[in-house]
This record gives structure tokens, sequence and C-alpha cells, in this order.
């Protein structure tokens, strides 16, 4: 998808702390209220006030703080948001075994004893059936996870399960409340955010606007990038973004 959205937009894409190339820190208190203010002050450096939003699971729930924020008049103004898959509501989000014994007194256990074919086996438990992760996504994803030691700190960047639950008001209130043109584009064969979220999604925001892509799962983006791409721009066609 990379090529085509730089073609029409200038685009920002960090690792959150925590993930990816980006330091993952032990100790330190991960939290969604922090990775949204990472984000805005990261903007701030760039000069960017505007944004147009395209977020993904995590970066689902961070998206939702800034949109929170952007409705109590502070921080950056969001222009539009596209979420994929997460959870948006914590009442709807299921979490898989390995999530549970992460956010229990023994998560940290997790990380210590995971190992590539066990995380692998995950990713693609996760996945739609048809569209299963390759060979060459586990390795370059695993290679993220262990950079600096990732996979020690899953065990405190799953906090978000709880956070959701804490910030329920505000998070699902900023979703509710907005005028921020939002759509979601969601792989409903996924078993943590898919079909049962997107129902909820449309019983709970007034004039919801969803694309559902049939047999995708967690990660629409890896598993239809062109699918992903066709509902982010004909979104943004609609809003007159490029006119």
């Amino acid at each position: 998808m990379w090529a085509d959205l730089v073609g029409r937009f200038r685009v920002v894409a960090p690792d959150l702390i925590g993930f990816g190339w980006s330091d993952k820190p032990r100790p330190y208190d991960y939290s969604i209220l922090d990775q949204a203010s990472l984000v805005e002050n990261l903007l701030a450096e760039l000069g960017i006030e505007r944004v147009h939003v395209l977020a993904h699971d995590y970066g689902d729930t961070v998206t939702q703080e800034l949109l929170a924020r952007h409705e109590d008049r502070k921080g950056l103004t969001l222009e539009s948001v596209c979420f994929l898959n997460g959870g948006l509501f914590p009442e709807t989000h299921r979490a898989l075994p390995v999530q549970r014994v992460m956010a229990s007194k023994l998560g940290w256990v997790v990380g210590s004893v995971m190992t590539k074919k066990a995380f692998g086996a995950g990713m693609k438990r996760i996945f739609g059936r048809g569209t299963p992760p390759s060979a060459a996504v586990i390795d370059e994803l695993w290679t993220l996870l262990r950079h600096q030691d990732g996979q020690r700190v899953l065990h405190l960047l799953i906090g978000y399960m709880a956070e959701r639950r804490r910030h329920r008001e505000r998070w699902v209130g900023a979703l509710v409340r907005t005028k921020v043109p939002l759509r979601v584009i969601d792989g409903v064969a996924d078993p943590v955010s898919g079909a049962h979220m997107v129902a909820r999604y449309r019983e709970l925001i007034p004039n919801p606007d969803v694309v559902e892509l049939a047999a995708i799962g967690h990660y629409p983006q890896v598993e239809d990038p062109s699918g992903v791409l066709g509902a982010f721009l004909a979104f943004h066609e609609r809003l007159g973004t490029f006119s």
C-alpha cells in the first residue's frame, strides 16, 4: 500500500514505543495516553497540526485517545479517521488465551519462553483461513518483535486491555459524539475484532460507515492490501481530500 499512499499524502508512519524498530525500555509505564502524547510530540516536531489517520489494532486505541483530545479541542486536529481491525469496544474484544496470560501476574513468563514457532502459530490463528501469513511475513514480524528484546515488554504493553475498560466512556464516547468523518474497514473473519465488533459499531455509532472484507482476518492490510487501499481511497475521494 505504501507507494500508493505516499503518492497522495505526506505519510508519517512511526513505530510506537515498544513496537518495531522503536525503543523497548524496561521498566517503562507503557500506556495509551503516553503513546498518544508521543505521536502528538512527533508531529509537532514535524510541524504537522492537521492529520488524516489510518490506524490498526493497538493504534486504533491510540487514535481513540487522539480523537477524544480533538473533541476536547486539545492537541491535533483530526480531519478524518479510518480504523482497521481493532478493539474499539472493550465489551467486544475477544482476547486470545495468550493475551489473557500476558495480562496476568505471570505475563512476564510469556516473553521469556516464546519461540518463533509458537509466535507463527498464534499469528496464523488470527489471519483468514485463505490468507495465512507467509513464512516471509512471519520472519519479518518475528524480527521486529525480537528487536531490543521486545518480547520481554509484551506483558507491559498488554495493559491496554485494562485501559480500554477504564477509559471506555471517554474513548467510545468520542466515537459516538464526533463529527470527524469515520470509516471502519474490517476483516470480518478476525476472531478478535471481526464481524462481532462491526455489529457493535453499527449499534452505537450514528450513520456508521463500514466496509467489510469477507474471509479476511485481523491483518487486512497484509491479507488484502488492494481491498484496504481501495476502500481507504474511496473514503477520501468522497471526502474530497484530493480536490
